[in-house]
């Protein structure tokens, strides 16, 4: 989940999408690539308490497996972060590789799920760096449907366009509009222009504004689980069951 632009729903989709794939009996991997932890704490981990997480794998201090924790009641997997995370950028900076350690890390690990998700930081570093390296299967862009969510779109996708230069695997999976509102004429027209901006890319399943989607991370779970009848709990699972079908047809 990539935009440099926070606040737009990355985390929530990054943990929410996960659950409902999870939901589909999908073997499902999130790493939380953020210093603020924010996936980590939303299926209930204390950030503050990971010993060993992304951060210790990115430099090398820690292996990828041992450090993947599972919530069986989500029946999902994470590998968490930790405010150590901050620290990154400058470490890696000398290392060989720096902008692929993900993707090494991850290649021992990776015939383990079906999906992986990685939910970046809100700003266009080394770490979204790598999360853009790591994403063999396309990156999924969350837009807010609000006005100034479209700032800032031209300058991503140029960042995206630069790394796919020296890794051309890099490309947009899928853009899915969040925080939608339908008593507003600007959601609709914010949803009009990301689908001229990236036409063929946006998902047809729209995530609503959700009162109880804002709740669910501060309960620790996913919004599936914490109100599995919402109107955003529905959004997510047919985001999920889109994403399936995509897939399914691939094969």
């Amino acid at each position: 989940m990539i935009n440099q632009k926070g606040g737009v729903g990355k985390t929530t989709t990054a943990i929410n999408l996960g659950a409902a794939l999870a939901a589909h009996g999908q073997n499902v991997l999130v790493i939380d690539m953020d210093p603020q932890a924010n996936a980590t704490s939303s299926i209930g981990l204390n950030k503050n308490e990971v010993k060993n997480g992304i951060y210790e794998v990115l430099i090398g201090a820690a292996s990828i497996n041992p450090n993947i924790l599972h919530n069986d009641e989500f029946n999902i997997s994470i590998l968490p972060s930790s405010p150590a995370l901050s620290g990154a950028e400058i470490e890696l900076i000398d290392f060989d590789k720096r902008e692929s350690l993900l993707s090494i890390a991850i290649s021992k690990i990776s015939a383990s799920y079906d999906y992986i998700l990685i939910d970046c930081p809100p700003s266009l570093s080394l770490l979204t760096v790598n999360a853009l390296v790591a994403a063999k299967n396309g990156v999924i862009i969350p837009v807010q449907c609000e006005y100034l969510a479209l700032e800032g779109l031209g300058q991503l996708t140029a960042t995206i366009n630069q790394v796919k230069k020296s890794f051309p695997s890099v490309n947009v999976r899928g853009v899915v509009l969040t925080m939608y509102d339908g008593r507003t004429r600007l959601a609709m027209d914010v949803v009009n222009e990301v689908r001229r901006f990236f036409p063929d890319k946006v998902f047809e399943s729209i995530i609503p504004r959700s009162i109880r989607l804002a709740e669910a991370p501060s309960y620790g779970q996913p919004i599936n689980f914490y109100s599995k009848e919402s109107n955003a709990s529905k959004a997510y699972d047919a985001l999920a069951k889109e994403i399936l079908r995509q897939d399914e047809k691939q094969r």
